[in-house]
């Protein structure tokens, strides 16, 4: 299934990794070199990559993949509650139980394709975003989520009130306090939560490259060139599109297990169709069908919504105490209609703009710089060998 690797896409990987690992130095001048942000960096990076592996290469556009998110949260918080605040297994359980939920899911919506795939899996995903938010209540604890507590002393009648923790008591693990997340002993929280999301980053962009250049990759660009054509050819399409659905299925779970793992909550609103939406607006702000696109959409994202969301009118009129203050009240009155709680607005825009401009997204913008540096520099050469052979 996965070939081999070029050098160049090792030397890929390792800048890759290392940009990853050194984010916290690199992005402190842009005001974003602190865990919690970088965190969500990471993870949402991981969510997009993953659904990149199926609309990317396939070309089947999933509008309920907050589903697998979502399920993975509840999932890792349902490890953290029975057997250890270690992450190791909250993580492989809530990747193994979105990967089944996935294929279940993903059996019944790639009967059919195009919008019509689309909206069965919204749907799915409003399904199951109501039955975690109401019907599944003794489960999901309902709209008040799914959260920790301290170990029972006693016989447990309710575990939503009470964690047993088995593991935990077999090893004789004592908790201070609020119980915490984490890696044999190192807390989950703060820069060591970052690096553990990272390596997860890492661990899942590899994947990601090799998937994309073995042949089931190729067979997946294949069915988004032109699948009438390879089923015309006696190529059965559709365990492929599930495989696909699958592995972004598992992604999803990870992403959500690592949401959990940061901060041991998880809630139905992980579930809606806006965080559907908010990765589909991830992977085609940064390029669709690239390795690194996702992740820079991802990245992007989260740093507007960090940035702009926290802007108010007393930030802005300081912003603008320089002008008179008719005007000034004027530019903050519309300013203000582009930050804090309508900072989706100025999302809007740019996605807008990359679109119209940039159908390719933020990676096809980097390439065309690239190919006009490359354009200069054979003309240089041309030059240069021309004048020599003046000489």
């Amino acid at each position: 299934m996965f070939g081999k690797s070029s050098r160049q896409d090792w030397i890929f990987f390792l800048v890759f990794s290392a940009f990853v690992l050194t984010m916290p130095v690199t992005l402190a001048p842009l005001g974003a070199g602190y865990p919690d942000l970088l965190q969500k960096f990471a993870i949402y990076g991981l969510f997009a990559i993953g659904f990149n592996i199926l609309f990317g290469l396939t070309g089947y556009l999933s509008f309920g993949h907050a589903a697998f998110l979502g399920v993975g949260s509840y999932a890792a918080v349902w490890m953290f509650k029975l057997l250890s605040m270690n992450v190791l297994p909250a993580v492989v359980v809530a990747v193994v139980v979105a990967g089944i939920f996935a294929a279940a899911i993903g059996y019944v919506s790639l009967r059919r394709s195009g919008i019509y795939f689309s909206i069965l899996t919204l749907a799915f995903a409003q399904m199951s975003y109501n039955l975690a938010y109401s019907v599944l209540t003794p489960i999901t604890n309902g709209e008040t989520g799914l959260q920790v507590r301290q170990l029972a002393t006693g016989p447990v009648k309710n575990l939503l009130d009470q964690d047993i923790r088995v593991l935990d008591q077999a090893f004789g693990v004592v908790e201070h306090g609020v119980p915490t997340t984490s890696l044999f002993g190192i807390e989950m929280s703060g820069w060591p939560g970052f690096y553990f999301c990272a390596a997860m980053l890492i661990a899942g962009f590899f994947i990601a490259m090799r998937i994309s250049r073995s042949n089931f990759g190729m067979m997946l660009r294949a069915i988004k060139s032109n699948q009438n054509r390879l089923k015309y050819t006696g190529v059965n399409t559709r365990p492929y599109l599930l495989s696909a659905f699958i592995i972004s299925g598992m992604y999803a779970g990870l992403a959500g297990a690592l949401l959990a793992v940061t901060d041991p909550l998880a809630g139905a609103e992980r579930m809606q169709w806006t965080a559907s939406g908010e990765v589909v607006l991830m992977t085609i702000l940064g390029g669709a069908g690239t390795l690194l696109g996702p992740v820079l959409g991802a990245g992007v994202i989260k740093y507007f919504e960090n940035i702009f969301s926290a802007i108010n009118e007393n930030v802005l009129h300081q912003l603008f105490a320089f002008l008179p203050d008719p005007v000034e009240n004027a530019v903050v009155a519309v300013a203000g209609m582009f930050v804090g709680e309508g900072w989706h607005l100025t999302l809007g825009l740019l996605f807008m703009l990359i679109v119209i401009f940039l159908p390719g997204g933020l990676m096809e913008g980097f390439n065309r710089i690239l190919g006009l540096f490359r354009r200069g520099r054979s003309e240089e050469d041309g030059a240069a060998s021309g004048a020599d052979k003046e000489a």
